[in-house]
């Protein structure tokens, strides 16, 4: 046999192996039937996507740029109400005038998700970046002689390297005085109503709608949405809400507080419940 012939034998067994080798992989093998779709490990991964999104995506720097300054808009509006008390600007810190993107970007990284220690030794370092639009925005707000209120579910221990933080980028009034970390209860309600009890509370900034009133927590109607609607005139005139999508909320509206197990459940419910 010549050596054409042997060429096109070769090349003829080849592509039949390879025609072979597609037609030999179970459908399964490429995509799981969806009842074998792990709901929890999918958002999982969607988690690594939200830490991606608001560490580098031109649409959350934008965000928070636009954030503030509709924040000006509304301070200036909100300041032309006669009171005796003086105006007051409440902000959250973390993700509203803190990035700590990075944290998150190494926990998951390493395959890890928040807890205390790693949180610890990263705010320990003084090291987070300001929000966009952030210090300028309440450097204006003390020009017109707001004062400004840090509400944080920072706990008691973070007080000196959050404020030594705080005041290394800029951020006015960065003392002991106007920082209000968590003491036994993540409910911000008592530490709103102790500024607003001498202080006109003009504005308030955060990335959770809790930052807002405590009302927020419930989500068990409508996903928390019948709320936002029933506040909706209260929310545009005196909360600016920030993007963070790390954090999980909304999550815990849809998985819920129970074991694992029933977490699972109710995360494969919610997917029957609204897949189209």
């Amino acid at each position: 046999m010549n050596k054409p012939v042997l060429v096109l034998l070769a090349f003829a067994l080849f592509a039949c192996a390879q025609k072979r080798s597609v037609v030999e992989v179970a459908p399964s093998a490429i995509a799981p039937p969806p009842s074998a779709v792990d709901h929890m490990a999918e958002l999982a991964h969607y988690g690594y996507d939200a830490v991606l999104w608001q560490h580098a995506s031109a649409e959350a720097y934008r965000l928070q740029q636009q954030g503030y300054e509709l924040a000006k808009l509304r301070l200036v509006e909100n300041l032309k109400v006669a009171d005796k008390r003086p105006p007051a600007v409440i902000v959250d810190i973390d993700e509203t005038v803190l990035d700590n993107s990075p944290y998150q970007i190494a926990t998951a990284a390493m395959g890890h998700t928040y807890d205390q220690a790693s949180w610890k030794a990263w705010s320990d370092r003084s090291a987070a970046a300001a929000i966009p639009g952030a210090v300028a925005f309440l450097q204006y707000a003390r020009s017109l002689q707001c004062n400004i209120f840090y509400i944080t579910n920072r706990d008691l221990r973070e007080r000196a390297t959050t404020l030594r933080n705080l005041d290394s980028l800029g951020f006015p009034q960065a003392d002991e005085a106007h920082l209000l970390l968590m003491d036994g209860t993540s409910d911000k309600t008592e530490r709103r109503a102790r500024v607003a009890s001498d202080h006109q509370v003009v504005l308030l900034v955060g990335d959770q709608l809790r930052d807002f009133d405590e009302r927020f927590k419930d989500r068990s109607v409508n996903d928390g949405k019948s709320t936002v609607d029933t506040m909706a005139d209260t929310l545009a005139r005196y909360f600016i809400l920030l993007p963070n999508p790390m954090y999980g909320t909304y999550r815990d509206a849809v998985q819920g507080k129970g074991t694992d197990a029933e977490k699972h459940m109710n995360m494969d419910a919610w997917f029957q419940r609204n897949g189209k």
